[in-house]
């Protein structure tokens, strides 16, 4: 795997040009603070903590001393201030939540692609909430295939609760009501899936431009030039593709974890996503008659590589 070069290893970059670079990156984060109330104030600690921690990480063979020294002059921020947000790294931040696994989505999960609770046509079964023969799988079944340390009836509830799954109670069935795990309702998972999801795609995204090489697959094709009916129909498209990507790479993904159980060493972890978005074009880049100002085109970006022209034509 190519080694990410330090700092002073890469070419320079005049700091109007990386900040040019990174607006598209905080409209949208500025827009999520605006919505949920936070403060710049509460935004530019952490975004100091976060430099900090990065910068410390790169210096982590100097003694204490001549590393805030360091972390100071990469940061522009001050000495005092570099060992305050320092002692707070040392100590750990209370509101610094580590995304936890959640047995519920792994629940979900293999309902969704274990041909034992799937039905000849690949769609989850409906599945009697209790039982234990192998010849008619329950939901009791399914959550115990994926843990004992928490009981069946309280997973169950929790995709009730999240609006995924019903029970009918009168034939004692349960049933999934949804295709994706989206937790509805739910500001908190939600949260925390946007921080995990979108944290490691950027993270990636960073690793490709800071590498000596290539690190993660992170591509994207992109268009413009289309109708709502264009975009309904590729919509349709994008969700047919993931959901045999998911069906496919679920059971291989759960293989592979039973498999390195014992493996030594086996401290890798993996996400694998794929997302689309669309918007209205922006007015400069309509025309005066409301048509685009150049021709409907498409292109392909494939970061940390040679990069596709911005505007190639198909």
């Amino acid at each position: 795997m190519p080694r990410a070069p330090a700092p002073t290893d890469l070419d320079p970059l005049p700091a109007d040009e990386l900040l040019a670079a990174l607006q598209p990156l905080l409209g949208p984060l500025a827009r999520l603070a605006v919505a949920r109330g936070l403060s710049a104030a509460a935004l530019e600690e952490a975004l100091r903590l976060a430099l900090v921690q990065a910068a410390d990480a790169q210096h982590a063979g100097l003694l204490p001393h001549r590393r805030v020294s360091r972390i100071s002059t990469a940061t522009g921020l001050h000495r005092r201030e570099v060992t305050r947000l320092v002692q707070r790294l040392r100590e750990g931040d209370p509101r610094a939540v580590s995304p936890r696994r959640s047995p519920a989505s792994e629940v979900f999960a293999r309902w969704c692609t274990d041909p034992r609770f799937r039905d000849r046509r690949g769609h989850p079964r409906v599945l009697p909430r209790q039982g234990s023969s192998p010849r008619r799988p329950s939901f009791e079944m399914l959550a115990q295939s994926v843990t004992r340390d928490v009981h069946p009836r309280s997973l169950l509830d929790e995709l009730l609760r999240l609006g995924l799954a019903t029970l009918d109670e009168a034939r004692d069935t349960v049933a999934l009501t949804a295709d994706a795990f989206v937790p509805r309702g739910d500001a908190g998972r939600m949260l925390q899936f946007l921080g995990a999801n979108v944290g490691d795609h950027l993270a990636a995204a960073v690793d490709n431009v800071l590498a000596d090489g290539r690190r993660h697959l992170e591509q994207a094709v992109f268009a413009d030039g289309l109708s709502e009916a264009s975009l309904a129909t590729l919509r349709t498209l994008i969700a047919r593709h993931w959901k045999r990507l998911h069906d496919e790479l679920v059971p291989a993904l759960q293989r592979q974890v039973a498999q390195d159980r014992n493996t030594p060493g086996a401290r890798r972890r993996l996400r694998v996503g794929l997302y689309s978005f669309d918007a209205a074009l922006a007015a400069a880049d309509e025309a005066s008659d409301g048509a685009p100002a150049e021709p409907a085109h498409t292109s392909a970006d494939t970061p940390a590589t040679t990069p596709a022209p911005a505007k190639a034509r198909s």
